[in-house]
């Protein structure tokens, strides 16, 4: 084992809150060594495609993988700063902490004035029958595979949990084209932030509450799982299994500390479930109970990213103090209280209750919560519309406004409050919303209204397209024409649709529709979109027309795939909106039958 020059300050792990940490000690001067198991550092940052909630300071509405590259470039900054990736640390030792540096298989031995663990979290795992099958992950492995690795996990998933986790990874397995078949919650509720659900619901995912799995199905891989129902003391409700066709499960049922090596340094670890389970002991300087040990993040206790990155700088600040006599202390005390407001809201109260059992403790703050806006009173204006009725913390809204519109207030945690008479209409607030939950409303004089959706999914539609308009549950409400794009630097861009006026403000999402014109439309008949588009110019405008001409709807399925693609078509051709076009008529039989069965029982009936 080679010893080596001895940094003032050892990070363990290269998430969030060990970067932050690193970085607040670095800009003093100490000279910092980082060791991160992963590629790259930035542990979960660096596959999370989503925006963050929270305040401009704490990078809200930037993507995650782009807030992991902020941290780094800053780090760089400081020569002083090594970064030692796919390494591991073996253990912490009174007189050393031995590392293994995995690329040579070679270990050194450290012995830091000061150590910051920063070693996050794992996941929780559930049991039920074959959860040892492939096919069966945790929400972490499917997050890496997708958005570090571009490697769809499959095609068909189940995803278990209802929290922040399951229902951004649904949203994003979405995004990628993969089917979420259900989401299920064993809970009465769902876990997450309200403003993550309805983005799954829109999307048309069933969010199934008192629900969970009893198995995976399937001998050399998953090909589906059996569900059931749950009763009020979480023991399954006979008679309600069912199974649903699947080929991947994805687990999303919470994280635990990650604390293996402060029990091994001998540290103080207390079970505080509200915490995710068991707990380095702590102060609100970060300081453990082991003398010149420090720790920040999930280790710490369950949390948000944006609480990480906090409890990372006050550690570093304090590990700064310990080692230089002073710190910034005002910055220290900035700190603790934007960490005491993020925590103040009512969706941190289980944390509060956690960290009182440590004895910190941080005072509920009253807050605004539910509809404050009153957009109807400014009718035909262009405006937004906020539907953020749940108190979380998060202003990005309000510090996007160019003109000052948007209110959030002392209070982060308090819902946006708009000033219509100011508000100019040019949608920033949607673009830069983490939880999608702004739209663009202008009622018209023509009985029509103009309905901006806020998009994160490709292809963006262009201006002119046919597309779907869906409401709040993916349920298909009419056909819109697109009446212009917004596109922002930070990928949510705004497609504007014109749709009646008594459906506009049900709108919430859209559905682009394959038109690949080699694409098949009706797989029965082989017809492809090309085909479709060739008859329509050829004059062939209805769709009995079509369907005489070209067998599309007459194969085994009865249309029950092509009819309405094809109406789409139709539609994105003529100009016509679909519910105004005829669906033809749909004749019997309904599933295809032999002559011969029917002759069969023809003779029977007649004896």
């Amino acid at each position: 084992m080679r010893k080596v020059n001895n940094p003032d300050l050892l990070v363990l792990g290269g998430g969030p809150a060990g970067l932050c940490g690193a970085i607040e000690a670095a800009r003093e001067g100490l000279r910092v060594l980082v060791v991160d198991e992963g590629i790259s550092p930035g542990g979960q940052l660096v596959k999370q495609t989503h925006k963050f909630f929270g305040n401009e300071n704490f990078y809200a509405s930037t993507r995650g993988m782009e807030i992991a590259g902020k941290l780094l470039k800053e780090l760089s900054l400081y020569p002083q700063v090594i970064l030692a990736c796919e390494s591991s640390v073996l253990a912490v030792y009174p007189d050393g902490v031995p590392v293994l540096d995995r690329r040579s298989d070679s270990t050194y031995l450290y012995n830091p004035t000061r150590l910051l663990v920063a070693t996050g979290a794992s996941e929780k795992f559930l049991q039920f029958d074959n959860n040892d099958l492939p096919g069966v992950y945790g929400a972490g492995a499917v997050q890496t595979l997708m958005n570090q690795f571009g490697i769809l996990p499959g095609k068909s998933v189940l995803m278990i949990g209802s929290g922040n986790i399951g229902l951004i990874i649904s949203y994003q397995l979405a995004q990628a084209g993969v089917e979420v078949k259900a989401i299920l919650e064993a809970s009465s509720r769902i876990g997450g932030y309200r403003v993550h659900a309805d983005k799954v619901k829109r999307l048309g995912i069933p969010v199934l509450l008192n629900h969970t799995i009893l198995k995976a199905i399937g001998e050399k891989s998953v090909n589906g799982a059996l569900i059931t129902a749950l009763d009020e003391r979480w023991r399954p409700v006979p008679g309600t299994e069912r199974e649903m066709v699947i080929d991947t499960v994805c687990i999303a049922v919470g994280l635990t500390p990650s604390a293996e090596l402060m029990a091994q340094a001998g540290g103080q670890l207390k079970y505080i479930p509200e915490l995710g389970g068991y707990v380095p002991l702590h102060d609100s300087d970060m300081r453990t109970t082991i003398d010149r040990v420090f720790v920040a993040g999930d280790v710490s206790g369950i949390e948000e990213a944006t609480t990480a990155m906090i409890e990372g700088r006050i550690a570093g600040l304090n590990i700064v103090k310990d080692i230089k006599g002073k710190c910034n202390e005002t910055r220290l005390e900035e700190l603790k209280e934007t960490l005491s407001a993020f925590r103040s809201g009512p969706t941190s109260s289980k944390i509060r209750s956690g960290l009182e059992k440590m004895d910190l403790v941080t005072q509920p703050a009253r807050y605004v919560e539910g509809e404050v806006n009153r957009s109807g009173e400014f009718r035909g204006k262009l405006r937004p519309i906020i539907e953020c009725f749940e108190a979380i913390p998060c202003n990005p809204c309000e510090t996007s406004c160019p003109v000052g519109a948007i209110t959030v207030g002392e209070n982060i945690n308090d819902v946006p409050v708009i000033d219509y008479s100011r508000c100019t209409g040019c949608g920033v607030c949607a673009t830069k919303c983490p939880g999608l939950a702004i739209f663009m409303y202008q009622e018209r004089e023509d009985g029509m209204a103009l309905v901006g959706i806020p998009y994160e999914f490709l292809p963006v539609p262009e201006k002119g397209q046919s597309v779907y308009a869906t409401g709040r549950s993916g349920e298909v409400l009419c056909t819109a024409r697109v009446d212009r794009v917004t596109r922002s630097a930070n990928k949510t861009n705004i497609v504007y649709l014109t749709v009646p006026e008594e459906l506009g403000r049900d709108v919430r999402h859209i559905h682009v529709t394959n038109r690949e014109e080699s694409s098949l439309i009706c797989r029965c008949e082989e017809i492809t979109v090309e085909q479709v588009k060739k008859a329509i110019r050829e004059g062939y405008v209805d769709f009995e027309e079509l369907r005489r001409y070209l067998r599309v709807s007459m194969g085994p399925c009865g249309g029950r795939t092509c009819r309405l693609n094809t109406l789409m078509i139709l539609s994105g051709e003529t100009g016509v909106p679909v519910e105004k076009l005829s669906p033809g008529t749909l004749r019997p039989p309904a599933i295809p039958v032999s002559f011969g069965a029917i002759e069969r029982n023809a003779k029977v009936t007649h004896e």
